[in-house]
């Protein structure tokens, strides 16, 4: 099936993803920029729709099926029998309740992995409660690390949906394929963003464990309480990235802004100063543009770089020349397929479809006959 995406370190794994938003498409997507077969369920009152995800939703293959009938759940059983993978992000019990828990599909594939999406977990006193990334960082202190000494500053859903939710179920996912390849037996990967939020912090963590973090926000040298960490405005409003850890890239910043003899930066980390460091560089940016900024720090190694908008970056000099990003087939940008791969690089990526425009030659590649699919399709099961 889909032999024109027989490429990328993916390639030959199928994958089936029971349609849901946030984490879970983002996991599909990561692996259908590798090259595996995804495979996404959505329901037949949706059929025909323009996709409304045509970036989270690329390189996919789709399929409409009523998940609440019986024959609508043989079907999806019947695809997990010769699929590697089948993920979902439904409330805890749901996927049981409808017949298509982990018991379920992995008694009729035993090599199966079976991924499970949720904010809280599978168990716990939570589980069963409703929550949006904001809710899941905050539970496992990633918020209260990221603002400013007054409050919290939301990071979009970068930490709990997706560092800490579709990536991490990927790398589970994958874990899990290798182990069943080489024991021949399946699992379930449970994936949870407070979890994985939580796992992001692990440096943190380590920090405090060393008595080198305290627990008050903007306090610290990698959360903005230091000089030589932080963001800076510019004359014209935009920003600078300043981030000279090391001594060596810190006497860069020093030089290039002619303070190199000021005797207030002459501690880099000495806290009792770090107060007037930081006013004096607010006020020394805030003489130029962001863009003459970036210009006087060009090969300074200085560890200065401007904050882009989502617009700028992807014309960037460097991001151009990398490829970082691409035109998709939606006529905007979009990021390319990550990591990058010397043997097994991955294919250009192909536009998200409308939904079910696959569900034909799916169903008829798993085995269904014609009258088969025809009875379904005329009973509402399939469109």
């Amino acid at each position: 099936m889909r032999t024109a995406r027989e490429a990328g370190p993916l390639a030959g794994v199928r994958v089936i993803e029971l349609g849901g938003i946030g984490p879970g498409p983002f996991c599909g997507m990561l692996l259908a920029d590798l090259g595996a077969e995804v495979i996404r369920i959505d329901r037949p009152a949706e059929a025909g729709r323009p996709n409304s995800m045509p970036v989270l939703h690329r390189n996919r293959l789709s399929i409409t099926v009523d998940l609440k009938s019986r024959e609508g759940i043989e079907v999806i059983r019947t695809l997990a029998g010769t699929s590697d993978v089948a993920f979902e992000g439904f409330r805890p019990g749901v996927a049981e309740r409808l017949g298509l828990g982990p018991d379920d599909l992995i008694a009729r594939n035993p090599r199966l992995v079976y991924g499970r999406m949720t904010g809280w977990g599978q168990d716990g006193p939570l589980a069963q409660d409703p929550g949006h990334d904001i809710n899941y960082i905050a539970l496992s202190g990633a918020l209260h690390s990221i603002g400013t000494p007054e409050t919290p500053v939301v990071p979009l859903n970068l930490i709990g949906d997706f560092g800490g939710g579709g990536m991490l179920l990927a790398l589970g996912i994958l874990s899990a394929v290798i182990s069943a390849r080489t024991t021949g037996r399946g699992q379930v990967v449970d994936a949870a963003m407070t979890d994985g939020s939580a796992t992001l912090l692990a440096m943190m963590y380590g920090f405090i464990a060393s008595d080198m973090w305290t627990d008050e926000r903007a306090s610290n040298f990698l959360d903005g309480g230091a000089p030589y960490y932080g963001v800076y405005r510019c004359s014209d409003g935009r920003h600078l990235s300043v981030g000279p850890v090391e001594p060596q890239f810190y006497a860069n910043l020093l030089r290039v802004l002619g303070i190199a003899d000021d005797p207030d930066f002459a501690g880099q980390n000495d806290r009792a100063k770090w107060p007037v460091m930081k006013q004096k560089l607010t006020d020394l940016f805030a003489t130029r543009t962001r863009d003459e900024w970036a210009k006087e720090f060009e090969g300074q190694e200085a560890c200065v770089a401007p904050v882009l908008s989502l617009l700028e970056a992807p014309q960037h000099p460097h991001n151009l020349a990398r490829g970082t990003y691409r035109t998709g087939a939606h006529g905007g940008v979009e990021p390319a397929p990550s990591p990058r791969f010397s043997g097994t690089p991955t294919p250009e990526p192909s536009p998200a479809p409308p939904v079910g425009a696959h569900t034909d030659q799916v169903l008829t590649e798993a085995g269904l006959t014609a009258d088969h699919l025809a009875a379904l399709r005329a009973n509402g099961i399939v469109k």
